[in-house]
């Protein structure tokens, strides 16, 4: 089992970066080509996600994303420190109507919940993730 741990700090500018090597490690590890753009698009959607949480609850811990490649599966688990209820609970501002950033977390969620069949998010006083798994297949070996 191949792991790779990316670090950056909660600025938009890194999710591009982070994007560029979960492409890249996926298809080392042997992701289908036609489902990297939705790894893309995922692992974008799941770091902005904790950029945001990070910079609305002013952490200044960095966003972790951890690549694992094992044996017929690719997984990437995206988390942060922001601390919150489990997704999913709606609960009211403080003029009664439902937080706004609560309806973008959803709908975050809700994107990458599209993309990806296998995901799983936790959420705690001290953080949350997001882990999303895609099927690999072996690398094809030719013989001379």
């Amino acid at each position: 089992m191949a792991t790779v741990e990316l670090r950056f700090s909660a600025l938009p500018e890194h999710v591009r970066t982070a994007r560029l090597v979960a492409a890249a490690v996926a298809r080392r590890a042997g992701v289908d080509e036609a489902v990297l753009d939705e790894v893309r698009l995922a692992v974008g959607e799941a770091c902005t996600r904790a950029v945001g949480l990070h910079q609305s609850n002013s952490i200044l811990a960095p966003v972790w994303v951890t690549l694992i490649e094992e044996e017929k599966q690719f997984s990437i688990e995206v988390g942060d420190e922001a601390p919150r209820s489990v997704p999913g609970d709606k609960a009211p501002g403080a003029d009664g109507d439902v937080d706004v950033d609560a309806e973008e977390d959803e709908m975050g969620l809700a994107v990458i919940s599209g993309l990806v069949d296998d995901v799983e998010v936790t959420a705690g006083e001290n953080g949350g993730s997001i882990r999303m798994s895609w099927p690999t297949t072996p690398p094809v070996t030719l013989l001379p």
